[in-house]
């Protein structure tokens, strides 16, 4: 549910002492610059939620999870901070995502450039933000690629000549079964000058762990060799200890920094530079085993990820004639590397196809075959857009420009054993027995534009909009075995295409790029009934380019597109104290991408044919009182396949829908049993119904200022996955109710605030996936131990009760 943004007619400055008469709270004005300019919420017509700067300091936002909970539009599923997958309005496909996969289907945007990698977007710890716009629907003319569904802009306030301001916020918290925490933030605003000014923003955060790793063992059939993660046991020839076991292991710090600067060189024209990084260090891992515990695992080797990026933006507005331009700039370097277990996947490996006969040393004596990962993914993106926009009085309107944006990735992924023989290590690679060392690029030109026409007068508009493309999507270098390993693969050392080390791989085994272009449209219809209330409709596409296949052998994946027809509402009621906006909506998914981890653990990118979501989205925000301030909002969605998803294409990649029984798949030769999800198939990880409700009382108490809050988010009940066979192999997401409560007191710029998140301890489920390999465990789905294949979960934290002190200057 959008989150309101209150305003009272009595000054909110210093408090003073209460005077004797209230004035009736009315909800505020709220600005946005969803298209591209500066407007009011109520006139946008576009379904959007906002939380403002107030409210996400009130829900005690610092991180992605914290504000999306409250974006019904908005489900996710996550491997930990900065490894986030978003979706929006149901468009998901439950596909396996990491740094080899698609591009994005939802933009996410910092201010005005985009920060959205292969992996995800950027985790921003959430102080000094101004706002979170979240776009629902296809914003394909103004947005482009990334955002075929959706798109979340996150706006930090700007430095401001007017006069100086500081803040600061020290808070410690204690976390059910786990550690505890501690946040530190600050910020200072300094005119240089009557048209100058810089802000300085820092901060510091401890997450506290809260799973397990318990110790335990386990034997590898063919060698009989027991590994165990217990600290201090003796190793011998059948036995490996590696110490890992911790408990409360899954901690997170988080250290940033923002630097922005403002000069007005003139009342026509600014300039806004700003540089800002972050650096978010995680130990362990947020999943559970639930064979091992509701908050506990047992993993055998370090797991490690540090993610560190750095913007640096530039923004020049200014005015010709009467037309507002905008230049932004921006430059995002973003490095993650990752350790991480993966001797669940040597363990079923071993069990159901004998791998560990293959691993031995240089003796030839077969060892422990377990395998952990160090990789590294690197990123540099430049993007850079030019606009122009004529006056928001006119009767006729228009905004445009040009983008073009590149981003590099360079991949590179060991997956190692110790001790293992030379021979079997990939050439130069020490212990590795598979590696990745690959380069993708993905390129994107764009002219955009949109025109409106008041045919009445405030009252009756249209708008009609356009973005034609180009994407240039390339990928290659190396991926796989030594040539002693596997002497007649393909790929890797033995399918090498040239002699020439790449990156120091030992070669290339392959190299493809794809190339394509297109157009978007847009057209709508709003009329403004009276000055409170206005209906629009919609029609609007949105895209998601094409790219190259991480194994080489596999043609490459084309774009997917989403068509939108919307009805929407926003309408203020009662002398500006209640909001109550929505949108209905029908949504076609043609052609969607959809990955999967195949043979080796490479993801296999297809698509999958076609798709369509039913919608309806509504929030409601009433000042109720000049105490009382009430928001609610909800989402309901009804997705589901309109074709087989069969699990393949023809040579060219065209999605192949029919599939009877015996039908053979062109690219294996394999003969298929039917449709792997059949065409009525409900899309996953959506929730069908999600909600949120919050409340906020305050009251005088002398010259101070207390509150009470209670804040309710409900999750309905999600699929796993899109095919069947691994939809029952996960099994279901149920439903969850979440309860955050707070209380506090201000007082002359000083702020107390108590808060118990999470307050019934729920263990609601965020993510579910196998970690054995897919094909592995939906082909052999009844194994010793596990009668369900190995299933890990993603939970919500466990409740946290923390207090927070602020001073503002």
């Amino acid at each position: 549910m959008a989150q309101p943004l209150f305003a009272q007619d009595t000054d909110q400055g210093q408090a003073t002492s209460p005077p004797s008469t209230k004035k009736a709270t009315t909800l505020s004005a709220v600005t946005v610059t969803a298209q591209k300019r500066e407007e009011n919420l109520q006139k946008v017509p576009v379904s959007i939620n906002v939380l403002g700067q107030d409210r996400l300091e009130e829900l005690h936002v610092k991180n992605f999870d914290d504000y999306v909970k409250y974006l019904p539009s908005v489900s996710y599923q996550t491997f930990g901070p900065g490894f986030a997958s978003i979706f929006m309005r149901g468009v998901a496909s439950g596909a396996n995502v990491n740094h080899s996969g698609s591009q994005p289907s939802v933009g996410v945007y910092l201010d005005e450039e985009p920060v959205t990698t292969i992996q995800g977007p950027l985790d921003i710890h959430m102080y000094d933000i101004a706002r979170v716009e979240a776009l629902a629907g296809p914003q394909g003319t103004l947005y482009g690629a990334s955002a075929e569904s959706g798109a979340l802009r996150i706006i930090t306030n700007k430095p401001d000549p007017g006069g100086f301001a500081a803040n600061y916020s020290l808070g410690v918290n204690s976390v059910d079964h786990g550690g505890v925490g501690y946040t530190a933030e600050g910020m200072i605003n300094i005119p240089m000058s009557s048209n100058a000014a810089i802000r300085l923003v820092g901060w510091h955060e401890h997450d506290a762990g809260y799973i397990d790793n318990v110790v335990g063992s386990r034997t590898y059939p063919t060698s009989g060799i027991t590994v165990s993660n217990a600290k201090g046991c003796p190793s011998t020839p059948n036995l490996v200890c590696t110490g890992a076991a911790k408990n409360n292991y899954n901690d997170v710090d988080t250290s940033g920094a923002r630097a922005a600067l403002k000069v007005n060189l003139n009342d026509d024209w600014s300039i806004s530079p700003t540089l800002m990084g972050q650096q978010t260090i995680a130990h362990g891992t947020p999943f559970s085993d639930p064979q091992v515990g509701s908050l506990s695992l047992t993993h055998f080797y370090p797991e490690y990820t540090n993610d560190r990026w750095i913007q640096a933006a530039l923004t020049v507005q200014g005015k010709i004639g009467n037309f507002d331009l905008t230049y932004a700039y921006s430059h995002l370097k973003r490095n993650q590397e990752e350790d991480s277990d993966y001797s669940d996947y040597s363990f079923w490996y071993d069990t159901l196809a004998g791998y560990g006969a293959y691993i031995y040393d240089n003796s030839g004596h077969l060892i422990n075959p377990s395998q952990y990962i160090q990789g590294k993914d690197r990123y540099t993106m430049n993007s850079h857009e030019l606009r122009i926009a004529s006056p928001k009085e006119d009767r006729l309107r228009v905004v445009g420009g040009l983008f073009w944006e590149k981003q590099l990735h360079d991949i590179e992924q060991r997956y190692m054993i110790n001790g293992l023989a030379d021979q079997l290590s990939v050439t130069g690679w020490p212990n590795t027995l598979w590696l990745t060392e690959q380069r993708r690029i993905d390129m994107d030109k764009a002219v955009f534009g949109e025109l409106s026409y008041d045919f009445i007068p405030e009252t009756l508009t249209g708008t009609i909009g356009g973005r034609y493309f180009r994407s240039d999507n390339s990928l290659g270098g190396f991926y796989g075995f030594s040539k002693g390993f596997s002497p007649s693969s393909s790929y890797g050392e033995a399918g090498c295409i040239n002699a020439e080390p790449y990156y120091g791989a030992p070669c290339m085994d392959f190299a493809k790029d794809t190339k394509e272009s297109g157009s978007l449209g847009k057209a709508n219809l709003t009329w403004q009934i009276t000055p409170t209330k206005m209906i629009y409709g919609t029609w609007s596409e949105g895209y998601r380019p094409g790219g190259i296949n991480r194994r080489g052998s596999l043609p490459p994946y084309k774009s997917d597109y989403l068509t939108n027809y919307e009805l929407g509402w926003k309408t203020t009621w009662f002398g500006n104290r209640l909001s109550f906006n929505g949108a209905v909506f029908h949504e076609k998914w043609k052609d969607f991408q959809f990955s999967i981890l195949g043979a080796n653990g490479l993801t296999e990118i297809k698509n999958a044919g076609q798709a369509q979501i039913d919608g309806l989205e509504s929030d409601l925000n009433w000042a109720a009182t000049y105490n009382l301030q009430i928001g609610a909002g909800f989402a309901w969605y009804h997705s589901k396949l309109t074709e087989n998803y069969c699990g393949f294409t023809d040579t060219s990649g065209t999605p192949i829908t029919n599939c009877p029984a015996g039908t053979v798949n062109p690219l294996t030769g394999d003969v298929v049993s039917g449709p792997q999800a059949p065409k009525g198939t409900q899309l996953p990880l959506t929730p069908r119904f999600k909600g949120n409700l919050s409340a906020r009382y305050s009251w005088d108490i002398s010259d101070m200022e207390a509150f009470v809050q209670g804040a309710l988010v409900y999750v309905g009940d999600r699929k796993s996955d899109l095919r069947l066979v691994e939809r029952s192999l996960l099994g279901d997401m149920p439903s969850y109710t979440t309860v955050d409560f707070s209380a506090g007191v201000k007082r002359h710029g000083l702020a107390l605030d108590f808060y118990v998140n999470n307050v019934f301890d729920k263990r609601g489920q965020l993510y579910r996936f196998a970690e054995c390999a897919e094909q592995v465990c939906a082909a052999h789905n009844v194994v010793p131990a596990y009668p369900n294949g190995q299933v890990y979960t993603v939970m919500t934290p466990p409740r946290t009760v923390g207090i927070r002190f602020t001073q503002d200057f």
